[in-house]
């Protein structure tokens, strides 16, 4: 047990205090001031705890309090690894989608910034859980505030797509929690601090070491594949994604497609793999094709569309669906390239999401055929967005090169052919993203452009933070490859 607050604990507690004071606050701009601070607090604990991450300082990064006991369930919160990074993504991410989106002003701000933080709580308890019932318990409060926030303050089909969300996620949850409870019912006794204290254990330890046969991992491994996918979302879990991505309010957008899908990628690299590894070896070339033809798919879709936000969603499926594929091609290599990835497909897609809402703001449009000619009017705008454009096909000097070359190694060390088949994508994004580049931001201006200012100061920073961090982890790598190098590192040695 702690004897003092964790980082871990702190990850979590100052997200879930500062949403719980927004809900009291009705002045929106203190709401707003509250939610900024909170975030940026958020911030400044995970780049300290950056600085301890060598086993000397496990006390600082680790806490365990008996829970419920006749369960034998522990709140045991961690540090290490994957986590570590997505963490650290999470606590990015929120300053950046609070500055760039902080002119809005939302009816109830109270309860919507308050959500807003509660998700981020959730999203920090999914990534250091390392008991199953905490790990299920963060996961639905993640959940949660965004069906809230999508259904109330979403566009004007947000019923229906927040349905689907909803059906799709409480589908995954239960067959998760399903085999959850069966892996708990195959686990040792628990104990703690010496004392047998339950007869099975919800402890991630004891998930590694359930005695289960190679049959029972095999259907266990759907149960738990199909939440992770259907969260990430993996072709064909994918249908929800769209219309979700397309209906929310665009900060809520930028949590599911930055970070909410990590959840799924996290949760088959640091539950799934490690829990069935009799399973796993069997259905590896089954998923890796599901994940190259999603690939494929969404990028022909994206081609395809007319509408903004839903060009940015199927090229998030495409982007994730590399990466699931790169888990699974199971080396030394491919692991280090998804680890580098998540961080910066985050970091990347966040921002191609802000130039979204600045445009729709701006134009009130989102179809690019209504677009044009925005680059003589907003130049600043579209410097950022040609380079945030760039890194999102992964082109050298880029922060998505290095994660991107990593997978593709790995995942033709695994198969020639599907690292070929792959590759297609890059081909496909660039096809797609300079098409978008030309329709809005080039070309002549019309009606609904000729108005268009440049973007706001808070705007240009939020922007020139992550151009930034692409320039940074594209020239010099170092610092995110050696934190993927330790979480695969931690990875095996679990």
């Amino acid at each position: 047990m702690g004897t003092f607050i964790t980082f871990p604990e702190l990850l979590l507690w100052l997200p879930l205090l500062a949403g719980i004071i927004c809900f009291f606050i009705k002045d929106i701009k203190i709401v707003k001031a509250i939610a900024f601070t909170g975030s940026l607090l958020v911030l400044g604990v995970a780049l300290i705890s950056l600085l301890y991450t060598s086993k000397g300082y496990l006390t600082y990064n680790a806490v365990n309090y008996l829970w419920l006991q006749n369960l034998g369930t522990s709140f045991y919160i961690s540090l290490d690894g994957a986590g570590r990074i997505l963490t650290l993504l999470t606590a990015v991410s929120f300053p950046l989608i609070f500055l760039s989106t902080y002119k809005n002003n939302y009816k109830n701000a109270g309860a919507f910034f308050g959500l807003m933080m509660l998700a981020e709580c959730g999203l920090m308890g999914v990534f250091v859980a390392k008991d199953a019932l905490v790990f299920y318990f963060f996961w639905e409060l993640a959940l949660i505030p965004v069906y809230f926030l999508c259904s109330i303050w979403g566009g004007e089909k947000r019923i229906q797509a927040t349905f689907k969300f909803f059906v799709y996620t409480f589908l995954g949850s239960l067959l998760m929690l399903t085999g959850i409870i069966y892996v708990y019912l195959h686990t040792g006794p628990r104990v703690f601090e010496d004392a047998v204290v339950s007869l099975h254990s919800f402890s991630l330890q004891s998930f590694y070491t359930a005695t289960l046969s190679e049959g029972e991992q095999s259907w266990l491994f759907w149960l738990f594949f199909i939440a992770f996918a259907i969260k990430m979302p993996v072709f064909p879990f994918h249908t929800w994604q769209p219309d979700t991505y397309d209906q929310s309010p665009t900060p809520v957008t930028m949590v599911l497609s930055g970070l909410m899908v990590k959840m799924g990628l996290f949760g088959v690299i640091k539950w799934l793999i490690p829990i069935f590894p009799l399973a796993v070896p069997k259905f590896t070339n089954i998923v890796m094709i599901l994940c190259i033809a999603g690939i494929i798919y969404a990028s022909c879709i994206a081609m395809m569309q007319n509408n903004l936000k839903k060009l940015v969603a199927y090229s998030s499926i495409a982007h994730i669906g590399l990466m699931c594929a790169a888990i699974f091609a199971m080396n030394e290599m491919s692991l280090q390239g998804i680890m580098t990835q998540m961080f910066s497909h985050g970091i990347n897609i966040i921002g191609l999401w802000i130039v979204v809402e600045m445009i729709e703001q701006k134009t009130g449009v989102k179809h690019m055929s209504e677009l044009g000619g925005v680059a003589q009017k907003a130049p600043v705008l579209t410097i950022m967005l040609v380079i945030i454009a760039f890194a999102n096909i992964a082109l050298p000097l880029t922060n998505a090169f290095v994660g991107e070359f990593m997978m593709f190694a790995g995942i033709y060390q695994h198969s020639v052919w599907m690292a070929a088949v792959a590759g297609i994508g890059i081909i496909l994004a660039a096809v797609y993203t300079l098409n978008m580049i030309q329709k809005v931001f080039y070309g002549n201006t019309n009606e609904i452009t000729a108005t268009v200012t440049d973007i706001s100061f808070a705007q240009k920073l939020a922007l020139g933070l992550i151009v930034a961090m692409i320039f940074t982890f594209g020239i010099y790598p170092q610092p995110m490859i050696d934190l993927a190098k330790e979480a695969v590192a931690s990875l095996v040695a679990s």
